[in-house]
């Protein structure tokens, strides 16, 4: 897993029917510090997440499984919101 912030929604009138039914979220990859880590990425959102919030994602083969569907072109899934984070150094 891996952490993101939601930083906007992709509006699509068309998409894959595997995927209708879901919202696509723009997700900045962070690190636990919350700084940004890698270019933005677009992950179907299972959770109802919204802009500004931290999230947890998967990618690869394991972004599928949150979906209600066999198999769908996704490379990544938003599968939880983070309410906290707490680090010792």
């Amino acid at each position: 897993m891996h952490l993101g912030k939601v930083i906007g929604t992709i509006w699509a009138t068309r998409k894959y029917d595997a995927v209708a039914g879901y919202k696509m979220q723009l997700v900045q990859p962070i690190n636990y510090e919350l700084e940004n880590t890698a270019s933005p990425i677009i992950a179907l959102d299972t959770v109802g997440a919204g802009p500004g919030e931290i999230i947890f994602y998967v990618t690869a083969s394991e972004a599928v499984i949150p979906l209600d569907v066999d198999m769908a072109p996704v490379d990544a899934s938003i599968v939880g919101i983070v309410d906290s984070i707490n680090t010792e150094k």
